[in-house]
């Protein structure tokens, strides 16, 4: 049965005209600290992702697609094409599974947004037409917003990649901001994205690294889109609620534009992501959160433990519920909800070095913890896309049991990291890229993002991770 309300107007209209008419003096407070925080955090995933899987091999086969020094990659400086950085970026950003997410959308916005956003930053730049670092904020903020209440309005289960799917969405939004378009041409614009727009579930679930690469094929898609819509290409218009539109079709038409936008241009979503604080799937880290609380608060030991209960809403359980198996690919390790919270009774934390070579991921520790560990389904839980709450009950071998609901996970924005931790995460990040990150350019990257406002050229930016 569809669940379609309030589409006799075109619900682009409306996204477009939020984009167009918003002003960096609209954006509060929380809106911009939020913003720096998480343009921050993820040039600090993007700097740890260079040491990702089959980097080397992604970067020949970039090069080998055509000539072009348009922008350069993050922390290595290799120069690309426009779009081959935006591919190379986004990768790096999300294939460490560590960059933020809006969790009622379930998207990761930043990683096709910023990927696309700076790799246009320093093509304007080498035209001497800089970005500011003012237009760099609104930009990203207003393509979060765009990204994230697509991805709100769906009612149906997740099946294809939304972080992909909406991430371009988002990143055009951002683009046409930095570009100055007018309703008409952005709507363009987005039916160009539209006509390029991909992500399936299939990589997830496989644990393949083009999971990660579907990001960056669509912040490839955002830039291409852009493009035409300047040089008068005209798209399609009624991308999202017309007859073969997005939510017709990736989201099953099942939807609610009247309900999950009622705070568009009131509340901006960048305030509402949340920080992953351990490098694995989102959906993984409400075990690890229950776990950490109940040993602190009980005082048990990981070997005190018999078993891990964990009931969880339908999300996760269907996406991270996977069985834990012998000898796993790091990318199928971090998106199981067992052999992460396995890794955090072995060991005592999940960490990047976590998931690099075998050591851990065959560690005969971590798959008995995991085989400790029971996902059930929350049967009263309706909601496809919710991420909780989530209640974990752990039994001891003295006859014990402790439980915890979680309402939130650590890293929401109602449970959020500290300015301390997310300072942490990031120094954290740019010791582990390939070529770790002198501390003198990691205290200028956190200063030049704290005063963004300031900042002449946000191409910059990419130039302060270089090692």
């Amino acid at each position: 049965m569809s669940l379609v309300k309030d589409v006799t107007a075109n619900p682009v209209d409306r996204l477009a005209e939020h984009v167009v008419s918003t002003r960096f003096s609209d954006l509060d407070a929380a809106t911009t600290a939020k913003g720096k925080t998480f343009l921050l955090d993820t040039l600090g995933v993007a700097i740890a992702g260079t040491s990702g899987a089959k980097i080397d091999e992604l970067m020949a086969t970039v090069r080998s697609w055509g000539s072009g020094d348009d922008a350069r990659v993050l922390l290595t400086g290799e120069r690309l094409p426009a779009q081959g950085a935006a591919i190379l970026n986004a990768y790096q950003i999300h294939c460490l599974e560590f960059d933020c997410v809006h969790e009622g959308a379930v998207v990761h916005p930043m990683a096709t947004i910023l990927s696309a956003v700076l790799a246009h930053c320093e093509r304007r730049s080498a035209s001497r037409k800089p970005v500011s670092g003012r237009d760099l904020m609104l930009a990203l903020t207003l393509g979060v917003d765009v990204a994230a209440f697509i991805g709100m309005a769906s009612k149906a289960p997740i099946r294809f990649f939304r972080p992909a799917t909406c991430g371009g969405f988002g990143a055009v939004a951002a683009l046409a901001k930095l570009e100055g378009m007018d309703v008409p041409t952005l709507k363009s614009a987005f039916g160009g994205m539209y006509g390029q727009t991909s992500g399936t579930l299939q990589a997830h679930v496989e644990g393949s690294p083009v999971l990660g690469l579907q990001i960056g094929f669509n912040a490839r898609g955002a830039l291409s889109a852009v493009d035409l819509a300047g040089a008068g290409f005209r798209g399609p218009h009624d991308v999202l609620t017309g007859q073969y539109g997005y939510f017709r079709l990736f989201e099953q038409d099942q939807f609610d534009v009247a309900e999950r936008w009622r705070d568009l241009g009131d509340v901006f979503q960048m305030t509402r992501l949340s920080h992953k604080p351990f490098p694995s799937g989102r959906l993984t880290h409400g075990v690890v959160d229950a776990l950490r609380q109940l040993m602190a608060r009980h005082g048990f030991a990981a070997d005190d433990v018999t078993s891990v209960v964990a009931t969880v809403p339908p999300l996760t359980f269907r996406l991270v519920g996977r069985p834990d198996i012998p000898n796993p690919e790091a990318n199928y390790a971090k998106l199981c909800l067992r052999f992460v919270a396995g890794l955090y009774l072995a060991h005592g934390h999940v960490d990047v070095l976590d998931f690099r070579g075998r050591e851990r991921l065959d560690d005969p520790r971590v798959h008995a913890f995991a085989a400790k560990v029971d996902v059930q389904l929350d049967t009263t839980n309706p909601d496809p896309n919710a991420l909780d709450p989530q209640h974990v009950t752990v039994r001891l071998t003295s006859g014990a049991s402790h439980d915890i609901d979680l309402l939130c996970t650590f890293g929401h924005p109602d449970a959020a990291l500290t300015d301390e931790e997310n300072l942490s995460k990031f120094r954290r990040c740019a010791a582990l890229g390939r070529i770790p990150l002198p501390a003198s350019s990691v205290e200028r990257l956190i200063e030049m993002v704290s005063a963004i406002e300031q900042l002449d050229n946000a191409a910059d930016l990419v130039g302060a991770t270089l090692a």
